[in-house]
């Protein structure tokens, strides 16, 4: 067995950037260069390699990594044995059936006897089959969008994010067929015989996915408003309070979502609260 653990991830496409900044945010220290296929992280058994998006399940699936970073669409179209460790927050997607805007089809099931071109066919073939809806399934690796222009299919199945693509090629969704985002994955040989080493990097890996959806509020309020402010902190746990130096005074400190801030510092002030700070937070461990 090695000694240092293989990370697979992806070298080109949209799940790069937010990889490296997660990597780089749980405090791996590595240098990634364009013609690197390894990096070495300086502080910590783990060796980076970067592949091809589509490769990353077979280094896995073969072992020559140990886990690897890639989209839970690519992980169902391959069909492998692979272990999902944790989902990662970022890459949001959804495979979608769409066709065109002027089309009869309302429905999912509308589409039974109809062509559905993708460039994820056995995850369609799956899908319909177990819907038992019959369609005849057309692969194509690129261009998903333009077969029911050139009279290729009457629909689609492929990857959406805003919607915007099928907008501007006269499409329309119909339906859901997979929701997708960024998965950790191992090997089933790896995730038994290297289980502490790769619970390790979830650990780390989750620290930073916890603490981007929160900040840390301090703020001074009068002793005699606690229970009030409290009440209206829904904190990862009762927040931590603290005398100050002026009677009557306590500083609160409180752990909070991203999304409630801006809502809660208004009703925050009114009950008393001053010199409220709201802070980022690098990791969080429950």
């Amino acid at each position: 067995m090695r000694d240092r653990l293989r990370l697979a991830i992806p070298n080109k496409g949209r799940l790069v950037d937010p990889t490296l900044a997660l990597l780089h945010d749980a405090g791996l220290v590595f240098e990634e260069h364009d013609r690197s296929l390894v990096a070495h992280v300086q502080n910590h058994p783990l060796d980076v390699l970067f592949v091809r998006t589509g490769d990353v399940i077979e280094f896995v699936n073969d072992g020559v990594a140990d886990a690897g970073i890639t989209g839970g669409d690519i992980l169902a179209e391959s069909g492998a044995n692979l272990r999902t460790l944790c989902n990662l927050g970022y890459g949001r997607c959804r495979l979608a059936a769409a066709a065109p805007a002027d089309a009869l089809y309302q429905a999912i099931a509308d589409l039974a006897g109809a062509r559905v071109a993708t460039s994820h066919p056995n995850v369609t073939r799956r899908f319909f089959a177990d819907q038992t809806i019959p369609v005849e399934v057309i692969t194509l690796s690129g261009a998903v969008e333009v077969a029911p222009r050139l009279g290729l299919a009457d629909a689609i199945v492929d990857l959406v994010s805003t919607g915007s693509t099928l907008a501007m090629n006269g499409l329309r969704a119909i339906g859901d067929i997979l929701a997708s985002e960024a998965v950790l994955v191992a090997g089933p040989q790896a995730a038994d015989q290297r289980a502490d080493e790769l619970h390790g990097i979830v650990m780390m890996l989750g620290s930073v996915m916890a603490a981007r959806g929160r900040k840390y509020l301090m703020m001074n309020a009068p002793a005699a408003r606690l229970a009030e402010l409290e009440s209206m902190l829904p904190g990862l746990e009762s927040p931590s309070v603290i005398p100050l130096a002026h009677a009557g005074m306590i500083a609160i400190h409180s752990v909070v979502g991203t999304d409630e801030v801006w809502g809660l510092l208004p009703r925050l002030k009114a009950a008393g609260a001053s010199g409220i700070l709201v802070l980022p937070i690098e990791k969080i461990l429950p």
